[in-house]
């Protein structure tokens, strides 16, 4: 029996409301993408619902299956339980242009981020979108400029990808880190149009936005830029978005056009996008070489070195984001992020007793964040401590800080994260 999407609604409070029409909407395009039909701007709402439901699927089963609901909104009875970690003063600043914006991970509300988290480097620079142009350059066979509008006018890609910072971490309560639907083109098929000549090595991808760097005593000009070796900028899955959560892109997310590397930290995703160069070196700027860079103490064949690496892909990672009360039963959310390689199980433990899987959101996807839950029962009054770790089919297990690799970095920090609640009698 089909579900209607006004019983459902009725239901949520205002919010949540709006977060499930927005999921319901979004979902509705995926849903048409992949049966080859892509929603174009503007067209028709109540056409793109009869022509889903002609496909068999009603709103109200996207509705109940949907991130908004009842995943990760809060019902009109379920109460906030206070980390007793978090200062109870401590809240996110705004988002101000040119600076680092941390979310509220206890506020995720719905699959699709409503906030998501920003770090600008070189500030926020303005790009008049009639203006802008994407330059392909280097050792490539077709060399050339694209339009926004000859890029929108491109075979339409759209995927979920959720990722965080590189420097997200425990004592910022993991706030870096956001979910979303983005809509673009294919990078493959573009680079492939431009030909890259046999001894391109790798392509590097720089934003509009410049800053002065201080390099062996010179001051200099740089763009944001990192690179990726060929054979991994052709990947598949990695695209140049021009929309996020059905909306042109955001300023502060790189309006009008950023890349898009699913299963890589943040910095790989350049934003303000505007110049790609095939080259047959290795490309060494701040970002690549001396910035996001880990410094880590692990065995190499059989000697333990001193190795570093740039930030890349995403490590295995699990949060508990937030703990909620509904009568006798404590909720326990949060959401994992990695590669994108497929989960075995999310665990939950209880202070020091068993680990216990939790239920994972089944609209997750390769490279989305996986939102899950895990209902516990019976919890005695006191103080608490709740945590969180995610395996992975080639058995990679989520290691407890103690078992971290030795490193000398602020980045890469994927241990796990135990929270602390108190619970009154």
């Amino acid at each position: 029996m089909r579900v209607g999407t006004i019983g459902i609604t009725r239901a949520l409070s205002s919010r949540v409301r709006s977060h499930t029409i927005k999921t319901i909407n979004l979902v509705l395009r995926r849903n048409l993408l992949l049966k080859g039909r892509v929603i174009k701007m503007g067209i028709d709402r109540d056409n793109s619902r009869r022509e889903f439901l002609k496909n068999g699927v009603s709103l109200g089963a996207i509705a109940l299956s949907a991130g908004s609901f009842p995943w990760a909104a809060m019902a009109q009875d379920e109460e906030l339980v206070p980390f007793s970690d978090v200062p109870s003063s401590w809240a996110p600043s705004p988002q101000i242009p040119g600076s680092i914006h941390l979310i509220d991970t206890r506020n995720i509300s719905n699959f699709y981020s409503d906030d998501f988290y920003v770090v600008q480097h070189y500030g926020q620079p303005t790009i008049d979108v009639d203006e802008f142009r994407l330059r392909v350059t280097g050792m490539v066979d077709n060399p050339r400029e694209y339009s926004l509008s000859e890029l929108m006018q491109r075979q339409v890609v759209e995927q979920d990808f959720g990722f965080e910072c590189g420097g997200n971490r425990n004592q910022i309560f993991n706030g870096l880190v956001g979910n979303a639907r983005w809509r673009g083109i294919s990078l493959a098929a573009l680079l492939r149009e431009a030909g890259i000549q046999e001894d391109g090595r790798e392509v590097v991808f720089f934003g509009a936005d410049v800053g002065t760097e201080e390099i062996r005593g010179r001051s200099v000009d740089q763009a944001f830029a990192r690179s990726l070796p060929v054979h991994d900028a052709l990947g598949e899955h990695n695209m140049l978005a021009y929309e996020m959560n059905g909306s042109p892109l955001p300023s502060q997310h790189g309006r009008p056009l950023r890349l898009i590397v699913p299963g890589h930290y943040g910095v790989a995703n350049v934003k303000w996008l505007t110049h790609i160069h095939v080259q047959d070196t290795r490309y060494m700027g701040r970002f690549m070489g001396r910035d996001y860079v880990t410094l880590k103490n692990q065995n190499t064949g059989g000697v333990a070195r001193w190795m570093e690496n740039s930030v890349a892909r995403m490590n295995l990672k699990s949060v508990v984001a937030r703990v909620t009360r509904q009568g006798n039963t404590h909720r326990v959310t949060g959401f994992v992020l990695n590669d994108g390689t497929p989960l075995q199980s999310v665990e939950v433990r209880i202070d020091n007793g068993s680990w216990q899987e939790a239920q994972i959101d089944q609209q997750s996807s390769a490279y989305s964040w996986k939102l899950f839950h895990f209902d516990w029962k019976g919890a005695g009054p006191g103080d608490h401590t709740i945590v969180s770790r995610a395996t992975d089919i080639n058995g990679h297990v989520q290691p407890p800080m103690e078992e971290m690799p030795e490193k000398v970095s602020s980045w890469e920090n994927f241990a796990q994260f135990p929270r602390t609640i108190n619970i009154s009698s």
